[in-house]
């Protein structure tokens, strides 16, 4: 058992001394593969052309934190929208274990944008100049020839200068593309603190991609360590059949006689070691679940590809979970993935619903700190207010207040209607006025309606604070 477990005690890419262990990743290659690089292919159109669509003058997307104004599929929100991003991150924590429990680290291998970047370009690049990974071992142990530095020369300039791609448009999600655009083409001197933002970003992308590589997956990435205590034995993973592969031996042309009586003794794995030597992370699939594995599928298309040589089937590596491994069942969908799903669909819809139903105006009451009531006569009494204002939509908004199902009288001070500017803000000070009829206890809850001209759009509740007659 110590034997079999020792694997868990030491990292794939740290050696014997405790330095780094560079993989070397061969070249994957497959079904799998192949649709995985459509997938990345649809990934990278959006990702490069998304800060560039608009929606009424908005940019689709945008993450401004340094104004606090965050834009999600044309609708803006402010700070006093943070509710809703509270209740979204819950909501996409909640989305992040379920999902993991019953689909294992299926965003890891498939969409997750350092995976997508790592394999799908970086290191494709990587095996258009040094060649695959035999090459690639000779070329970094070979000595510092004219062949060696042009092809680290050409990587490295290549890595770098898509480093600065990705980091302009990682940058024009954050501050807009015409902001961004402003940047590239005037002087450094007009925007140095955005020119250093370029510089900075560039350098971490590339240090990321030229160097750093899967230790981003295995050391810094928290979904990985999450991944020992969100997963169970029905948990859909990439998993080696150890049922039908053990135990191992190598394959050997032999007459049917001793083939068929090798099969009695032996399983299906051959032990060529084609999932370790694509494998990104430098694991050993049959070692079992581990951290370091990111569900590539790499292991399962080299896998598959070694079983249609020697004539056996295909699966061997797959898609399945421990429980449907040892009791041989197939991959089924679940009555718990079922539910799982249905519990994914149903936070989907509910952070839809808040996106959809936001109000277009939104303003906070508060009543004049510091001020009691006012008396208006002998039969009215009157409470003074500030409201602040959030214009939500592409137009300027002339907003009028009004007292709702109440007596009474509600007074703006200044200019009526309150004006704000398109994607501004604004704010007005106004009096309620009540008959004291209307007041009969300490505080009375008010509602405040927000209109333009007869369109109603959004109401706030306020209190007013009163005499109580005795």
């Amino acid at each position: 058992m110590e034997a079999e477990e020792i694997f868990r005690d030491k990292l794939a890419t740290v050696n014997e001394q405790g330095k780094r262990h560079w993989i070397y990743a061969k070249r994957p290659k497959g079904r799998l593969y192949n649709i995985r690089s459509i997938v990345s292919w649809c990934f990278f159109i959006a990702f490069f052309s998304l800060p560039f669509v608009q929606i009424d003058g908005r940019p689709l997307f945008l993450f401004d934190v340094t104004q606090g104004r965050f834009i999600l599929f044309g609708a803006i929100f402010w700070p006093q929208d943070f509710f809703i991003f509270g209740l979204a991150m819950l909501a996409f924590i909640l989305f992040i274990v379920l999902f993991t429990m019953a689909f294992g680290r299926l965003f890891c291998g498939w969409v997750c944008p350092q995976t997508v970047f790592m394999e799908m370009i970086f290191r494709k690049i990587e095996y258009w100049v040094e060649g695959d990974a035999p090459a690639q071992r000779l070329l970094n142990a070979g000595p510092w020839n004219g062949e060696k530095i042009r092809k680290k020369v050409i990587k490295h300039a290549l890595f770098f200068s898509l480093s600065v791609l990705i980091a302009n448009t990682f940058l024009a999600y954050i501050i807009g593309i015409k902001e961004l655009q402003a940047i590239v083409t005037a002087p450094v001197s007009e925007h140095p603190g955005g020119f250093a933002a370029m510089i900075v970003f560039s350098a971490v992308f590339y240090s990321v991609f030229a160097f750093f590589r899967e230790q981003v997956c295995t050391v810094v990435c928290p979904y990985g360590r999450l991944q020992s205590v969100l997963l169970d034995k029905n948990s859909v993973v990439v998993a080696y059949d150890y049922v039908r592969g053990e135990p191992r031996g190598k394959f050997r042309k032999k007459s049917p006689q001793r083939a068929d009586k090798e099969e009695t003794t032996l399983g299906d794995c051959i032990d060529c070691f084609q999932c370790v030597h694509v494998c990104p992370t430098g694991i050993d699939i049959r070692n079992g679940t581990q951290l370091e594995c990111i569900n590539c599928t790499a292991c399962m298309d080299a896998c598959d590809f070694m079983m249609e040589k020697t004539g056996r089937a295909k699966g061997l590596v797959r898609y399945a979970s421990e429980n449907g491994i040892a009791e041989k069942k197939p991959l089924r969908f679940t009555g718990r993935m079922k539910a799982y799903t249905m519990v994914l669909l149903l936070i989907t819809g509910a952070i839809t619903f808040l996106l959809i139903s936001r109000k277009p105006v939104s303003g906070t009451i508060i009543r004049t700190a510091g001020m009691l009531f006012q008396e208006r006569g002998a039969d009215s009494v009157s409470n003074l207010y500030r409201i602040k204002l959030v214009n939500k939509t592409t137009a300027d908004v002339p907003l009028t207040l009004r007292l709702e199902r109440r007596n009474g009288q509600l007074e703006v001070i200044g200019h009526t209607p309150i004006h704000i500017k398109a994607e501004g803000q604004g704010e007005g000070t106004f009096f309620i006025v009540l008959p004291r009829k209307e007041i009969t206890e300490r505080k009375t809850t008010l509602t405040i309606g927000l209109y333009e001209g007869t369109k109603r759009l959004d109401e706030k509740q306020t209190t007013f604070l009163g005499p109580v007659s005795h």
